[in-house]
């Protein structure tokens, strides 16, 4: 069974033969969350590359992003980039008593390595990796916490234009990417989130847990095969009447 949209305002809608079972969106009341494609997260010489996490899969993942943000932007999705990292004097990161002071492995790799700036506003590695640049009709929303809710304006954002579904995607799989995941469901907003457009921090194991949460208890997971199909057939006006 279809999971059907409650709409307000008649529109084109596709179904996403997404787990445990497809879901129906309306290109006007969805958004595509791009979560951290930045050179910290992705590129060799970045910040998880510096602290010792696996970026050879990198290539693969910004292509199956870059793959998901063409259609979505064809049929008229929202598309909203979230950047992840500190300012330059690190206020936003908050004092040792900050749970963050002591789990941010940048903080602690800086701390230890002074001469290092990493995910700061500024700094090649807080910048989109080359091939994600936004375009001037997206929305960039910067944010200091894993989730993309936290301390940001994500959420006005999204109920200001009556969006309800929300395509997740971006890195890292089992922390951003999941922690937004959890705060949408917290905030009564569908969540799909397009698998093989993540990439986890640590091995597959970690990346099949997410899946698992997400599929089970949290929302909805599909490929980026599918939900470009789908929202392809949407622009063309071949979707769901």
């Amino acid at each position: 069974m279809t999971v059907s949209l409650a709409r307000k305002n008649p529109g084109r809608t596709t179904a996403i033969p997404a787990r445990p079972e497809p879901i129906e969106i309306d290109p006007a009341e969805t958004a595509l969350i791009v979560i951290d494609m930045q050179n910290a997260y992705l590129s060799k010489g970045g910040y998880l590359d510096l602290v010792g996490f696996d970026v050879s899969e990198s290539p693969r993942v910004i292509e199956a992003v870059r793959r998901t943000v063409a259609s979505a932007r064809a049929a008229g999705l929202t598309i909203i980039y979230m950047q992840n990292g500190f300012d330059d004097d690190k206020k936003e990161a908050g004092p040792e008593s900050a749970p963050v002071y002591h789990k941010s492995n940048p903080l602690k790799y800086m701390r230890a390595n002074p001469g290092h700036k990493l995910i700061t506003r500024g700094t090649w590695d807080y910048a989109f990796v080359e091939e994600l640049a936004p375009q001037s009709e997206d929305i960039v929303i910067h944010k200091s916490r894993y989730s993309s809710f936290a301390g940001t304006n994500l959420e006005n954002v999204l109920r200001g234009r009556g969006i309800s579904r929300l395509l997740v995607t971006g890195v890292n799989t089992n922390v951003c990417v999941e922690s937004t995941i959890r705060d949408a469901y917290h905030r009564e907003f569908f969540a799909i989130m397009v698998a093989d457009a993540t990439l986890q921090a640590g091995d597959r194991s970690i990346f099949d847990a997410t899946v698992f949460n997400v599929e089970r208890f949290l929302g909805w997971v599909a490929s980026t095969a599918d939900v470009c199909a789908a929202l392809d057939a949407a622009s063309t006006g071949k979707g769901q009447p």
